[in-house]
Formats: C-alpha cells, structure tokens, sequence
C-alpha cells in the first residue's frame, strides 16, 4: 500500500492530509480569517501558515496513526496560489522530505481538487465545474490532459464573491460565501443583473454589486455547453464555491433536464485541504511523478491543462 502525505497553503487555508490507497486516514486544517471588511495579505497569510504548520503536521500523523517511516512521498501545492503561502508549505514540505528521506512531488492545486472529487464522488469521467477564489473553469479530461473549456476572462467567482461580502462587511468566518449563501437563502426577490457569457468563458468583474443567482446561472450555462460538446453524463463541481447549496441545487436541475448525474463533495474535501494534495500526489507518484530538489519551486500561474495526466487511460 502507497500512503501520501499531502501540504496544501495556496491561499488562507493550511491543510495537511494522508491518504493510503484511496482512504483519507486524515486532513486536520486552519483558516486565517480577517475582520469583516479587510481580504488575506499573502504577507500576513504567510505568517499564518508559519505559526501552525507544524502543529498541523503532528496532528495529521497522530489522527492516522503513522510515524514518519510510514509516510512513501511528500506532495506539496507547487500552485497555483499566493507567492508567500506558497512558498512556506513547500519550504516546510521540502525539509520534511530531507528529514525523513521521502521522495518530493509538487502537486497542481486544480488537479488536486479534481482528482478529490473523483475519489469522493466516484465519478467516472465527468465536466468538471472548478470554482474557487483563485479559479473559475469549466474542465474535461482528453487525451492525457485536464482541458479547459471555459474559464473566467477576469475575476474568478470566489473572488467575486468575497469582495462583495467585503464592500457590505459580511463577516469573513467561516467564509464569506457561505455567510452570503445563508444570507440569500432569505430573500424573495429576483433582481436583474448584468449576465455576461462570452462563448464558452464569463466575466464577473461587472456584476459585483449584485451577485449569487445569476453568477451561478451563467456557470451552469457554460457547463450544460460543454457537456454537450464532450457528450458527458455527469457534472462534478469542485472548489471552495462547490459548496454552495444553491450552486449545487441549480446544477442539479440542469443535469435533471438532461439526464445527466450531478457530483459534488461537503466543506471537508471542496475547500483547499492536504487530503486532496495528498491524493493527486498519490495517483501522480504511483504513475511515476517525483520532483527533484532542485526543480521543487513554486509558481503563482500553474494551469490545470500544462500537467499530463499519466494516470488515467
């Protein structure tokens, strides 16, 4: 059996994860929140990371039961990200790789959400809906590549999101997302906003005072396209924003229409965590990925379809 632990810190999240052979044996993790009103500085969110990794790190083996003679690779987040959160998990992740005298493997954040989701869902070969603050793609997989259909040509929805949540001070805990949702889920009125599809990407930089429901309309819309271009039967919507109950509830009644299964995961596993590193490293390192020492930097704009998927057929 191959077990993986896995860091992920792209953003305000650290989460430090252990699979083995499919199992999440655990994914212990930390958010940094700020006041309401105020974004994460990758200064100041780095100086977060720094402060508990390493509590985060003991936790994650003590949940599983392992010691480090246990562990047969190290994955870390390689991006994309935020430069300074980036670059302190892959410090810790590449020291503990020396220390324990483990392979190092670095690990595309969108294909450790993809590839979670696949565990969890036990999707088959689904379009894929990644949405997050970072991210905003519609994805399919052909001939050894996760390629991009759709994706956002400015802001990604998450980001969206959240600076809608900070111009009328929403708390930011748990999440903004989640606290608009719950704030949505009370009102009774639909208002028209400006919906903005261009082909098969959309535009969010325009609509920031107005949000949720339409937002999310022109997301299904690019997904239902891209179903239908790869003759796909089933949805699987990952990323922090997947786990919007709306979002899923709005998909859900497109696949219905078409026949099509929809997919999607809970808070554990839709928002950054280590599991997920851990579990694309896993399928990367049995397929055999290893990142040198030397090549084990970090990138802020790592794309989803630059990494050849070895693993799959």
């Amino acid at each position: 059996m191959t077990v993986v632990i896995g860091f992920e810190g792209s953003a305000n999240k650290i989460g430090i994860g252990i699979i083995r052979d499919g199992e999440v044996l655990s994914n212990p993790r930390r958010t940094y929140i700020t006041p309401p009103g105020q974004g994460f500085m990758p200064s100041d969110t780095a100086r977060h990371h720094r402060g508990v990794i390493l509590t985060v790190l003991k936790e994650a083996l003590e949940q599983a039961g392992l010691k480090p003679a246990d562990i047969d690779c190290v994955a870390y987040t390689k991006g994309p990200g935020m430069g300074a959160p980036l670059v302190t998990v892959a410090l810790v992740a590449r020291t503990v790789a020396q220390l324990w005298g483990k392979p190092l493997l670095g690990v595309n954040h969108c294909i450790g959400h993809i590839e979670m989701g696949r565990l969890i869902t036990q999707a088959n070969n689904p379009t894929v809906l990644y949405v997050s603050g970072g991210n905003t793609q519609v994805i399919a997989y052909l001939e050894r590549r996760y390629r991009i259909f759709g994706e956002t040509i400015d802001i990604a929805v998450g980001n969206c999101l959240d600076r809608f949540a900070r111009v009328i001070k929403i708390s930011n805990d748990p999440s903004p997302g989640y606290n608009i949702e719950q704030m949505a889920k009370k009102g009774s009125r639909y208002v028209e906003l400006p919906y903005t599809v261009k082909g098969m990407d959309v535009s969010f930089s325009g609509i920031l005072s107005f949000i949720e429901e339409t937002v999310f309309a022109m997301l299904v819309e690019i997904t239902e396209r891209a179903m239908a271009h790869c003759g796909s039967q089933e949805v699987l919507i990952v990323g922090g924003v997947g786990c919007n109950l709306r979002l899923q509830e709005m998909m859900g009644v497109m696949c219905k229409e078409r026949g099509a299964k929809l997919f999607a995961t809970d808070e554990r596993f839709c928002i950054d965590n280590g599991a997920m590193i851990a579990q694309a490293g896993w399928e990367m390192f049995r397929s055999g990925y290893v990142t040198e020492l030397e090549d084990s930097w970090i990138t802020q704009r790592y794309r989803t379809d630059e990494v050849e998927v070895t693993w799959r057929d």
